[in-house]
């Protein structure tokens, strides 16, 4: 192909790619001035939150009881700079009413003064996950074992952080921190997802928790596990319908034994047992045992 040719070929495939028809729905045009959401600025200010929930385990290892409030302090400062941009790069990557920028960065401000806020109760929950893993596997030999390795921990503090940030009504960033936790971990849960305390999954990998759950107490789940959906209820337009709870509900005291596919808006009773495998869809009684049925 000669050059001229090439040329011509590039204008008319840039042509084609800008013809607003092609990309309805396909580009968020920005606007001058409004931050954008910042994967590295995401991952620190999990990391820092991390560090300030689990102090000596992450981020700086070297504290003492008598340097943790300055490491806390600085902590604290640095998150409260880095997730108010963020905040304000979700508010604005959604801005379809157009709100003034000076508005969405006071609103920013107040998000994460009230997530701040919250962090003494999240670490206090995150205790209760801590010490169900400890509890629910024999192999571990310390709390300290399975805040430093097991990969639960660290996505049920993702999900803790981004569930608070989507209660506080911030658009997008919760889901690209459990995205990230996600491609850490191997474990997706959305971070719509409702997670009571003691919650644990054993070695992790594969397991999918849908937006609408709700978990209760004392709940452990093996790899593999899906609380899903079901096929989606269309409209009239033959269009999926959105904002429904389509996803399972687990009282206190459930375990769901590996690669189990528990389905749609259906009641796993209190202290319920399912077993490895088994595709349910119905709703069980407290104290249930579902096992694959022998020939």
């Amino acid at each position: 192909m000669s050059p001229n040719e090439l040329d011509d070929l590039f204008t008319q495939t840039v042509s084609r790619l800008s013809e607003p028809d092609s990309l309805h729905g396909l580009f968020h045009e920005h606007n001058d001035g409004d931050p954008l959401p910042s994967a590295p600025a995401l991952t620190e200010i999990v990391d820092l939150c991390r560090a300030i929930l689990f102090p000596g385990f992450y981020g700086k290892s070297t504290l003492n009881s008598k340097t943790l409030p300055y490491h806390i302090g600085v902590s604290l400062d640095r998150l409260n700079h880095l997730l108010t941009q963020q905040v304000l790069a979700g508010l604005c990557f959604q801005n379809t009413e157009k709100v003034p920028v000076c508005q969405l960065a006071e609103k920013a401000q107040t998000i994460t003064t009230e997530f701040i806020k919250r962090l003494p109760e999240l670490r206090s929950i995150l205790a209760t996950d801590v010490e169900a893993a400890y509890n629910g596997d024999p192999a571990a030999e310390s709390y300290s074992e399975i805040i430093s390795c097991y990969p639960v921990i660290k996505a049920i503090s993702s999900h803790r952080i981004a569930h608070e940030l989507l209660l506080l009504g911030v658009p997008l960033i919760p889901r690209i921190i459990s995205e990230m936790a996600h491609s850490e971990t191997g474990i997706d849960i959305h971070p719509g997802a409702q997670i009571g305390h003691h919650f644990t999954i054993d070695h992790g990998t594969g397991v999918v928790i849908g937006a609408t759950c709700i978990i209760g107490n004392n709940v452990k789940l093996y790899q593999g596990v899906t609380l899903g959906a079901k096929s989606f209820p269309l409209d009239n337009n033959g269009n999926p319908i959105k904002g429904i709870a389509r996803h399972p509900i687990l009282e206190d005291n459930v375990i769901v034994y590996s690669n189990a596919s528990v389905l749609g808006r259906i009641t796993i009773g209190r202290g319920t047992t399912i077993g490895g495998n088994v595709w349910v869809t119905e709703s069980t009684k407290p104290g249930e045992q579902i096992i694959q049925k022998r020939d």
